[in-house]
C-alpha cells in the first residue's frame, strides 16, 4: 500500500469535484510559502485503498474519491505554562531543536493521546525543567501552526498560570536548551519564536493581577 504522504518523485492527482480546488492545485506546486507544507499540500494517497484519489477542497476534510475514506484534520492540543520567581521574573527557555532551534519558548509540550492538559502540564514541566507544580489556573487557549518534518500541525496551546514552590532545582532537559528567568521589563517579544507563545506571554504581562501597569 502507497504512504499516505506524498512521495519526492510522485506528484498528487489533480482533484475534482469534492477534490482541492484549481488555487489549491497551483498552489501545491508553488514552493516558498508557509502554506505549502499544510496537510493538502502534503497528503498525496489514501491510506486505506493506496489510491491517488485523495482530495481536499478546505485543508480540514480529506475524502478519497476512489473509496469513499474521510480524514478530518483537527488541532493537537499542547500545554504552556507561565512560571514565575520570587522577583516576578518569568521563567522562559531556549528551543534546543526545530521549528525556531534557539528562540525563546515558554515550558511546555504536547498532550499525549488519551491524557489530560492537566496531567501533561505536570509531565511536561517535570520532564522539561524537573520542577513540580503545586498548583494551576487556566489562563487561556492560544491556536498555532507548527511545521514539523514537512508538515505542518494545527495546535491549540493551552496556557496556564503555574506555582511552584521549591525552583532550586530547576534543570534544563527534554526539548530545553537552556531556562532563564528574566525580568518582565527585559522581554523581548521578536526573541520569542512561536507566535502563540508570543501572544500568550504579551495577553500575561498586559493581564490585570499580573503586575501590568
Amino acid at each position: 500500500m502507497r504512504s499516505f504522504f506524498t512521495g519526492p518523485r510522485q506528484k498528487r492527482r489533480a482533484c475534482s469535484g469534492q477534490g482541492a480546488t484549481v488555487k489549491d492545485r497551483r498552489q501545491h506546486h508553488t514552493g516558498g510559502y508557509a502554506g505549502s507544507t499544510y496537510p493538502q499540500h502534503v497528503f498525496g494517497f489514501c491510506p486505506r485503498c493506496g489510491s491517488d484519489g485523495l482530495c481536499s477542497r478546505d485543508g480540514r476534510l480529506f475524502v478519497c474519491s476512489r473509496c469513499g475514506f474521510e480524514y478530518f484534520i483537527n488541532a493537537a492540543a499542547a500545554v504552556v505554562a507561565l512560571i514565575e520567581d520570587g522577583r516576578q521574573r518569568l521563567l522562559m527557555t531556549r528551543r534546543g531543536r526545530e521549528p525556531k532551534l534557539g528562540t525563546l519558548d515558554l515550558p511546555g509540550g504536547f498532550v499525549d493521546v488519551r491524557e489530560t492538559a492537566e496531567h501533561a502540564l505536570i509531565r511536561e514541566i517535570r520532564e522539561e525543567l524537573n520542577l513540580e507544580i503545586t498548583d494551576f489556573t487556566y489562563f487561556g487557549s492560544f491556536p498555532n501552526t507548527y511545521p514539523y518534518g514537512g508538515i505542518t500541525y494545527f495546535t491549540l496551546d493551552l496556557a496556564f498560570v503555574c506555582t511552584v514552590n521549591d525552583l532550586t532545582t530547576v534543570r534544563a532537559g527534554d526539548d530545553a536548551e537552556a531556562y532563564l528567568f528574566v525580568p518582565r521589563h527585559e522581554i523581548r517579544p521578536e526573541e520569542i519564536g512561536l507566535d502563540s507563545i508570543r501572544e500568550i506571554v504579551r495577553q500575561y504581562l498586559s493581564s490585570p493581577g499580573n503586575g501590568s501597569g
